[in-house]
């Protein structure tokens, strides 16, 4: 009962629905928290930019109401009028001043389609009123009422009553008004002439309140600086709230509080000194959320159930074959490779099968195949070995000749023999791959010019000038002897007079520049595009047609040709320009430069050495 725990079988059932229940489990949690995340977010936004935007409407609100009573105030035929009615003693006169006066508020009343009326009671107490439905009806302990209080008390600057059930002058009004009024004052005297009450329609107030609201539950409440309600959607909580406890914006910020059981959002309504709040409870807010989460739950139970038919399956069509698989691998193990396994089954498992039944059948041929590619491989190590034997032997004859002559002082021939052996011990030591020293390179090339000026006998004369500090950057192996090689055959040795070989080197940015120049015979202006697009078509495949073209021009036909041509007799100029590329990148190679009778310039581009050009140089 014990081992069946560990089967095939179920252990491929429990990793199976283990797994899946694990990736269901994690990607739904992840999933989850950012669905929640981006409502939250998104509400929070939404919520800001609402609040902002009634915060907005209401200082436009206010502005055009501050801009009515303005209006009233500076005008100076109504002040008189006031000033002279209640100085009149003439009732005749007194009429037609009070017509007058009606006609000026009467003429405001029609500048705005919300106003429900205006009343203007002088410094006297006398009253003059403009509203279409109860004309002339006022309360007549207006003077002991709250609103003429708060009047009275200003100092001119607008008094923002709110939202009342009714008319707090006119008791006849019963529908809903937005009450705010100022003091009058005579521009010139700066004496008060009295005061002006507005009552208008409430709704763009309502209007601009609905805004805010994100949910049916949403409340959103006006309160002045002293903590005061001056309208709100909903009056039944307005007594249960405690607005001075609740954080208020600075200096025109839009407040976002979500620490509570409620989202908080507060603007500022700069015009009144009002603060707008939006009061929305998290219940609301995560009711879409609870959605996404009863569905996750209904989704991974289905998937759980899913994963579980599949493990089931799944982990016992492959089982099967395992088993008998494993049945016959103990045969082979112990030494019977003479049977096989039949199955249908995965194409992985049968492919499997087949393998085996393949390996089990060919096992003495792969041992007999593994010891002749042992015994090979160790012929091909010797081979190699030996054919290191045969270099040697010609360096230690190169040497000897050099010391038979200089037994007899021939000097110089002995320096060509010895400058010979180490060309070619140079160039066909190849143990330290394709990449040498500049340093190197220089040794090398002193060694052939003293080949060439011997056999030139003082015809051609070098100048090297090597910056000490670029010795040690490392090139491709064979990168400057067939420069020089080219510029010695095809540019000085045709000269009627001594020749100069020039090397040295220029920075130019992040660039090293090594320079072989020569004045020699120098190339005609078709000859050098020949061979400047043959370094440009060097990356490139190309027959052996296209790289013998121009063949009779000693300069381009060797430098043509490729370096795994057998009729080769150099490495050539492509050859090394595709080799710098390879080494630095496609920017760098060879630039060329030339002019007829005059020389030629050969310039090797390689990136300047910096910070981290330690892998560039030998240790």
């Amino acid at each position: 009962m014990g081992r069946s725990k560990h089967t095939i079988h179920n252990r491929l059932f429990l990793l199976f629905l283990s797994s899946m229940t694990a990736l269901l489990l994690i990607g739904s949690f992840l999933y989850y928290q950012k669905i929640t995340d981006i409502i939250h977010g998104k509400i929070s936004d939404m919520a800001e930019k609402n609040i902002s935007q009634t915060a907005g409407l209401f200082n436009l609100l206010l502005e055009g109401y501050n801009s009515v009573t303005k209006s009233l105030n500076s005008n100076y035929e109504l002040l008189r009028l006031l000033q002279e009615r209640d100085k009149s003693q003439n009732p005749s006169l007194s009429v037609i001043d009070e017509r007058t006066i009606t006609n000026i508020i009467g003429a405001i009343y029609f500048s705005r389609d919300d106003i429900v009326g205006i009343h203007v009671i002088s410094r006297a107490g006398k009253s003059y009123h403009y509203e279409p439905r109860y004309a002339g009806v006022v309360d007549v302990d207006y003077s002991s009422s709250e609103w003429y209080r708060k009047l009275q008390d200003s100092n001119g600057e607008m008094v923002w009553m709110g939202l009342f059930r009714n008319s707090v002058i006119n008791s006849f009004q019963e529908d809903p008004v937005f009450v705010f009024g100022r003091k009058l004052f005579d521009l010139t005297s700066q004496k008060e002439q009295g005061v002006v009450l507005i009552e208008t329609k409430p709704g763009p107030i309502l209007a601009a309140l609905s805004n805010v609201t994100i949910s049916p539950n949403s409340q959103v409440y006006i309160v002045d600086k002293d903590s005061h309600v001056i309208a709100s959607t909903d009056d039944k909580k307005v007594q249960t709230l405690r607005f001075g406890q609740l954080p208020r914006p600075r200096n025109g910020q839009v407040l976002v509080d979500n620490r509570s059981d409620q989202l908080i959002v507060a603007a500022n309504a700069a015009m009144a000194e009002w603060t707008v709040y939006g009061l929305t409870p998290k219940g609301d807010i995560s009711a879409e959320v609870d959605k996404t989460r009863q569905y996750l739950l209904y989704v991974i139970l289905i998937l759980v159930l899913i994963s579980t038919a599949l493990a089931t399956l799944i982990s016992r069509n492959i089982a099967s074959p395992l088993k008998l698989l494993i049945r016959e691998m103990k045969q082979v193990e112990m030494g019977n490779f003479r049977g096989s396994v039949n199955v249908k089954s995965f194409e992985e498992i049968n492919s499997l099968v087949s393998s085996f039944n393949r390996m089990v059948n060919r096992m003495d041929d792969l041992i007999d195949g593994i010891t002749s590619a042992s015994i090979s491989e160790k012929n091909a190590q010797l081979q190699a070995l030996q054919s290191q034997v045969n270099p040697h032997f010609l360096y230690n004859t190169l040497d000897m000749i050099y010391w038979m002559l200089d037994e007899r002082e021939n000097d110089r021939l002995g320096r060509v023999v010895l400058a010979l052996s180490h060309m070619f011990r140079y160039s066909s030591d190849w143990q330290e791959a394709s990449r040498t020293t500049l340093e190197q390179e220089i040794d090398q090339m002193r060694h052939y010019m003293t080949i060439i000026e011997s056999r030139l006998e003082g015809r051609v004369h070098t100048d090297i000038q090597v910056d000490s500090r670029w010795l040690n950057v490392v090139l491709p192996k064979m990168t400057i002897q067939p420069i020089i090689e080219n510029a010695v055959k095809s540019g000085l040795e045709p000269l009627d007079r001594p020749g100069v070989l020039r090397v040295y080197t220029e920075v130019d940015e992040r660039e090293l520049h090594i320079v072989i120049a020569d004045n020699g015979v120098g190339m005609e202006e078709w000859m050098l595009q020949q061979i400047r697009e043959s370094l440009a078509d060097s990356g490139t495949n190309r027959n052996k047609d296209e790289e013998e073209k121009g063949k009779g021009r000693a300069f381009t036909v060797k430098n043509a040709e490729l370096p795994d041509q057998p009729t080769r007799r150099g490495i050539g100029l492509p050859n090394v320009h595709r080799r710098i590329k390879l080494m630095f990148g496609d920017y760098y190679g060879l630039r060329i430069e030339s002019q007829s009778g005059i020389g030629t310039t050969v310039t090797i581009v390689i990136p300047l050495p910096g910070k981290g050009g330690e892998e560039w140089t030998f240790s």
